[in-house]
């Protein structure tokens, strides 16, 4: 197979397919459906060989979310039951729950494992209007922090900053043990993104900015992959069907603290018009430079910034994998 062909296949689901992820390394997919399960396959040389059925949910799972390798072999999943479960898997038992976070009041819609670097720490979002985190302490025991208020009519998407400082490599004298970024945002039902950053002396995460401009419930939101370069991409899609990238510069300090000061956010359409349909998901590419946008009306399209700032369609696949 090639880089440009696209493998197909069943994923054995009995009702709609919600989410795919693979694990860090490539080598396994975990799908999730409305039939209440999780199937997990191993790929290899482009093909895929069935391994696991996690049943657990008792109604659609949502989202599927693997963690980083170094905590083992663990995936969280969230379903429209109102729990997430966290599993792991054991040599001879596959996977089993670990834990079960039962704390909201409803749908869970969306979970984001954050960087390693921060350690295990799962972010959840929720159709009761709050967000909570959940991190496996030092001590072995699941700690669940809850963040109420944070879209009123319901969370629908949650993504996590690049831990690497914006504009870390590029300012004179600036290194990376300068401190990890502990940020995040948010997409709701009141149509707006929220920022939130970690405060030290409160001991957790405030809203430090609402970005405004979509005009229905914000779908998805994602951050760019950033190696400490001096912008921060953030993209957000809606039910009003278009895509927002919020761009956030940093610029250098004029009191000579040697410091880097992030200025305020702004926006640009994705597309001069709106999408044909709802717009769902949105997802960058490792590097960060391009972006995925997937559309009620079954097609994915790939986009890239060009020289001017301006955006580009670079790539269209529809409903059967093909280049449309």
């Amino acid at each position: 197979m090639t880089n440009d062909e696209t493998l197909q296949f069943d994923t054995q689901h009995e009702d709609m397919l919600h989410d795919a992820q693979l694990d860090y390394y490539g080598k396994r997919l975990a799908t999730c459906s409305s039939d209440g399960t999780i199937h997990v396959f191993e790929i290899k040389d482009n093909q895929q060989r069935f391994q696991e059925a996690l049943k657990g949910h008792s109604g659609p799972v949502w989202q599927v979310a693997w963690a980083h390798p170094k905590f083992g072999s663990v995936l969280a999943s969230c379903s429209y039951d109102g729990t997430v479960l966290i599993w792991k898997e054991t040599a001879g038992s596959g996977f089993t729950v670990i834990k079960k976070h039962d704390k909201h009041q409803a749908s869970v819609n969306s979970i984001a494992w954050a960087s390693h670097e921060l350690g295990p720490v799962l972010l959840c979002g929720s159709s009761d209007g709050k967000t909570s985190l959940l991190s496996f302490t030092e001590e072995g025991v699941w700690d669940v922090q809850m963040l109420r208020s944070a879209h009123a009519t319901g969370v629908n998407a949650v993504s996590w900053a690049p831990v690497i400082a914006t504009g870390a490599f590029t300012q004179a004298g600036a290194t990376q043990s300068s401190g990890l970024v502990r940020e995040f945002a948010t997409g709701g039902c009141d149509n707006n993104v929220k920022i939130w950053s970690y405060s030290d002396e409160k001991k957790t995460y405030e809203v430090v900015q609402t970005l405004e401009g979509h005009g229905d419930w914000v779908r998805d939101v994602a951050y760019a992959p950033n190696i400490g370069l001096p912008r921060t991409y953030l993209a957000s899609c809606s039910q009003d069907k278009h895509v927002y990238i919020w761009t956030q510069d940093v610029s250098s300090s004029d009191d000579h603290s040697g410091q880097n000061h992030s200025a305020g956010w702004t926006s640009r359409a994705l597309s001069s018009t709106p999408f044909s349909d709802v717009v769902w998901r949105v997802s960058w590419s490792l590097s960060g430079n391009v972006l995925a946008v997937s559309c009620g009306d079954n097609r994915i399209t790939l986009w890239k910034e060009n020289l001017k700032g301006e955006w580009e369609c670079i790539s269209e696949i529809n409903e059967d994998g093909q280049k449309a």
